[in-house]
């Protein structure tokens, strides 16, 4: 479990305001979704070489339309990147 300081800290990060109920629910919350990105980051076998790119240079917009997208034109406001791969946010779910 998380401490309520370190939730205000995340809430204060996202610039979001929460209620004590929401507080005590988050410190348990988010310390669930840490947790399993530790176990993620605990992967041997990881290999840059696994990840696709997520996008290519040819985009079909409809059955005879094509358009060619520069890979200078797509990366040029990611904040973050490797190579030609974009970094986004892991969600991790968990079937119930």
């Amino acid at each position: 479990m998380l401490t309520k300081e370190e939730v205000l800290h995340v809430l204060n990060l996202a610039r979001l305001e929460a209620s004590e109920e929401e507080i005590e629910k988050y410190q348990v919350e988010l310390k669930k979704m840490i947790d399993e990105i530790d176990k993620i980051k605990e992967l041997d076998d990881f290999d840059d070489e696994l990840m696709i790119a997520p996008w290519s240079h040819d985009v079909t917009l409809r059955e005879n339309d094509s358009l060619k997208i520069e890979e200078a034109n797509v990366l040029e406001n990611v904040p973050c990147k490797k190579g030609n791969f974009i970094a986004v946010d892991v969600e991790v779910l968990k079937d119930e």
